[in-house]
């Protein structure tokens, strides 16, 4: 994204698209900062001190710098200026992590102004004992989850240089006939707008204001050893666990556990040209019926591995390619029975980082539940940890019970 007067890509339009009443769609996330730079020894945060920071790093991020006008019947974007008195900001004070914790879901459905660059960085007094809390939000139009890790490591200070993209370090994946890719399309296309995978269950329907979201750990570190042997990934060991959750939250909720639960997946793809929103995507069945915690891994990973590479090369969901497209997937979703859940896993920093010399303790990613979707999980690795965090309507949805589940099996396959 360049400054200046530009149309949006028909990607990062359609994700304009998808924001509406009950579906805030913007990537969030949360941490923990020490003591330092900004932050004072008793935790009082300098709040001119962090602008000041933060106005020379938004000076190289046009994403940051500009907002989504109509013209006609799309979007440009027009470089403007931030206010940052309103874009940073010092919130009111919660009471411990629980507390951030419910700040983050009440977040997750009040929406970002088109009136203004699509971001916000507030700040959140009593997140932990001695430490100070912080929310980035950031609209999905200008930012996929990978375009947000790199807008985090270009705002923080102390970040390393990009990484290669998705295609640089995993194995190639040579591109099918033009037929074959698509009849893919096709059947993507049918599954979208008529699968019906997923019978009536808590997980899916009209979704509430009162979101909850937890926040789950794993010793990254402890994972690779641990799977290296095992032929599986971090990716896979996420969806056991998130598979652990659901058999954890099902019966609480009054459910049986069904053999298999679908959910989406998204898959990262070689980044290229102007679209911030460069995802492909995967549908995993978890196989929760599988008693059989190590026998779940291995079906996961056998699923991946052969999914992986042809929802590479076919790139973008089809109904995802544009706005017209984006507003016919917003009249089916919400009575869509193919996914039980999301996932998302993104490749984030290796180093500690620190914001306008505030170390960055910790962090964890919370991502937009879509369609009729009541539970969706994020991830996103950070100095030897991987950070997850848990968005779910918590009118509907026993999350607590889930994150306990999807806890103890992190736990479990690290140890």
């Amino acid at each position: 994204m360049s400054p200046g007067r530009q149309r949006l890509d028909p990607v990062d339009e359609a994700n304009l698209v998808l924001d509406r009443a009950g579906q805030v769609n913007v990537f969030l996330v949360a941490g923990l900062l020490g003591t330092g730079g900004f932050v004072g020894r008793e935790g009082d945060p300098d709040m001119a001190a962090l602008r000041r920071a933060v106005a020379e790093r938004i000076a190289l991020l046009p994403e940051l710098r500009t907002t989504a006008v109509p013209a006609g019947r799309r979007h440009v974007w027009v470089e403007a200026v931030p206010d940052l008195e309103h874009h940073v900001r010092l919130v009111e004070a919660v009471d411990g992590l629980a507390g951030l914790e419910r700040r983050c879901g009440e977040l997750m459905s009040r929406p970002l102004g088109l009136d203004r660059p699509l971001w916000e960085l507030l700040i959140v007094p009593g997140a932990a004992a001695g430490r100070v809390g912080m929310i980035l939000r950031i609209h999905h139009a200008i930012a996929d989850g990978m375009a947000a890790v790199e807008i985090v490591r270009r705002l923080f200070d102390g970040a390393e240089p990009s990484p290669p993209s998705a295609e640089t370090h995993t194995n190639r994946v040579e591109a099918r006939p033009a037929l074959e890719r698509l009849a893919y399309g096709l059947r993507r296309m049918r599954l979208t707008v008529s699968g019906r995978e997923v019978g009536r269950t808590v997980l899916l329907g009209q979704r509430t204001p009162h979101r909850g979201v937890a926040f789950v750990d794993g010793d990254l570190t402890a994972l690779h050893e641990r799977l290296r042997s095992r032929g599986v990934t971090v990716n896979d060991a996420l969806l056991a666990s998130v598979a652990s959750g659901y058999r954890a939250a099902l019966p609480v909720a009054g459910e049986p556990i069904p053999a298999r639960l679908p959910v989406s997946v998204p898959v990262a793809l070689r980044r290229r040209g102007s679209s911030a929103n460069q995802v492909g995507v995967m549908l995993v069945r978890l196989p929760l019926g599988e008693p059989d915690p190590d026998e779940r891994l291995r079906l996961i990973a056998a699923q991946t591995r052969a999914e992986k590479g042809p929802a590479r090369d076919q790139g973008t969901l089809e109904f995802m390619r544009g706005p017209l497209g984006a507003r016919f997937m917003n009249s089916i979703a919400r009575r869509q029975h193919l996914v039980g859940g999301f996932v998302t896993n993104v490749p984030g920093l290796v180093n500690p980082v620190s914001l306008a010399g505030a170390p960055v303790v910790a962090i964890w990613p919370v991502a937009v539940l879509a369609a009729n979707v009541r539970l969706g999980v994020a991830a996103v690795s950070y100095a030897g940890r991987l950070g997850c965090g848990i968005h779910f309507d918590a009118e509907n949805v026993p999350g607590v019970e889930f994150a306990k589940g999807m806890a103890a099996e992190l736990t479990r396959l690290g140890a």
